[in-house]
């Protein structure tokens, strides 16, 4: 069985922990690898090297710190399958969905290579007399991010390609159910030219992630994970000086008017809700039919589409949906099926008794597609997130009933709605009170030049990820005045300046 170490100042580090974790293969249920969990001396030894690569890399000129991210980039788009088999070995999703995670995270490498541009400053001549301003953009210095295990190349790509860019080293705390990828990410960056010590990876658990956050030398955190995680890791960052950015969890309504079209409406349901088993945090997980009539044609269409996922791991190109993560998570999503049932939803499609036929994978952590109805606002499964492919129909009257229904829910990370009337879609785009908003789109998430993130409990900070937002979290002002002697007072002068 293979050991999964860490990768710190330019090289694999064995560390001086004795503690390990399982990494499983989803698909067969079997152990095949196991991964190191870092001690806080093997964090400390990480962090170190970042500080100690951070003044040159910072003082870089920011075109050659891109054209290494371009390499990097090259790579990346040569090499992509290689990381999606990675991806599929250890998560689980298909090869298609762990292509297009790679290529969703390629894109903010795209955007990072604009640094050059996107870090010029401001110059004011002559703000007084004889006196000049200008503002520019700083690097924060040491910078680590915690990323989860459902987007395990996508994620990480989210923080570090801006964070290197601008001038900062970073230090990738990943899951330690898919760590294999990350450690990949860092050899190909060093292929590429990034100097030894500016991008390190430490594998570990809550360990890791507390010495991280209680480090001095950490300047900023990044996250992405549950609700409940994310707030422990803003208010433990911030209570200790650090900037941090932390994204918790989701869940995510798509409202279907009367006007809309059908045939497309549940086409984006079956995208949205089963791709990657339900396991992203954009993951449409609720439909929300205005009237009876289109919640009846809307579960029409949906069943035998449901009915006929084709569900298998990876290695077999003809599957639409892979396994859920772990053991442990599939007994969670059954849970939450067997909980609607009790407080009263009915069950249209059941897939907690599916079984994988496949040779070499009826162990596999696999769950067919489930579709609940009658669904209401006090179930457990409605106001947690399932993180499964289980779909729940929330039947509502009316637009606003809809609308309402939304915003009372604690989380706003993403929502859709479908219809052909432009003057709803503007007002819904306007007025819901969510972070990324879809019209006819169903999970829309923005392209690597804008921002990603939620509102209310799916967010805490003030920055969302990539995009020019990115760029402000890895980056500080800072504003200098000057004056020469041409133009200085000779006498003291005991006021407030004003320089106009």
């Amino acid at each position: 069985m293979s050991k999964i170490t860490h990768f710190i100042n330019g090289a694999p580090f064995a560390g001086d922990s004795d503690r390990a974790a399982e990494v499983f293969n989803p698909a067969t249920g079997s152990v095949e690898k196991s991964v190191v969990l870092a001690s806080s001396a093997d964090v400390d030894t990480a962090v170190a090297a970042a500080k100690s690569a951070w003044p040159k890399w910072s003082k870089t000129p920011a075109l050659r710190r891109v054209r290494i991210l371009d390499r990097f980039k090259n790579i990346l788009w040569d090499r992509g399958d290689q990381l999606a088999k990675i991806i599929s070995a250890e998560h689980g999703k298909t090869h298609d969905d762990a292509l297009g995670e790679v290529t969703r995270g390629l894109e903010v490498v795209e955007f990072a290579t604009s640094a050059p541009s996107f870090l010029k400053g401001e110059f004011s001549e002559n703000v007084g007399t004889g006196v000049d301003s200008y503002m520019i953009r700083q690097s924060l210095g040491v910078c680590a991010g915690i990323t989860p295990f459902n987007f395990p190349v996508m994620v990480p790509m989210w923080m570090f390609p801006i964070a290197l860019a601008t001038g900062n080293t970073f230090i990738l705390k990943p899951s330690e159910r898919d760590p294999s990828a990350s450690l990949l990410l860092a050899q190909w960056l060093k292929e590429a030219g990034l100097p030894d010590g500016v991008f390190n990876v430490i594998n570990g658990d809550k360990v890791a992630v507390d010495a991280l956050l209680h480090h001095p030398d950490v300047k900023a955190i990044s996250f992405v994970g549950s609700t409940p995680i994310a707030q422990y890791i803003h208010k433990t960052g911030t209570a200790n000086g650090k900037r941090v950015q932390a994204l918790g969890g989701a869940k995510n309504h798509m409202i279907i008017m009367p006007d809309a079209d059908m045939d497309m409406a549940a086409s984006a349901l079956m995208g949205a809700g089963f791709g990657s088993a339900g396991e992203r945090c954009m993951a449409i997980s609720v439909a929300v039919p205005v009237t009876d009539a289109v919640a009846d044609a809307l579960i029409e269409k949906l069943m035998p589409q449901i009915k006929a996922l084709k569900i298998g791991p990876a290695s077999d190109p003809s599957s639409q949906m892979g396994p859920l993560i772990t053991a442990q998570h599939l007994s969670k999503v059954k849970g939450y099926i067997t909980s609607g049932e009790e407080q009263g939803a009915k069950i249209v499609i059941d897939g907690r008794n599916f079984k994988q036929d496949k040779l070499g994978y009826e162990n596999g952590h696999f769950i067919g597609g489930t579709l609940l109805d009658n669904v209401t606002q006090d179930m457990t499964c409605y106001k947690e997130e399932i993180f499964g492919p289980v779909l729940l129909v929330v039947r509502k009257g009316s637009y606003q009933d809809a609308i309402d229904l939304i915003h009372g829910h604690e989380y706003a990370n993403g929502t859709a709605i479908f219809t052909r009337d432009g003057d709803v879609a503007r007002n819904f785009s306007q007025d819901i009170e969510v972070g990324m908003v879809g019209i006819n789109v169903p999970i829309p998430v923005p392209m690597a030049f804008h921002s990603f993130g939620g509102w209310k409990s799916s967010i805490f900070g003030d920055h969302h990820m990539h995009g020019m937002e990115g760029v402000r979290f890895f980056t500080r002002i800072k504003t200098t005045t000057t004056r020469w002697p041409s133009g200085m007072r000779t006498d003291p002068e005991f006021t407030m300046p004003t320089l106009g």
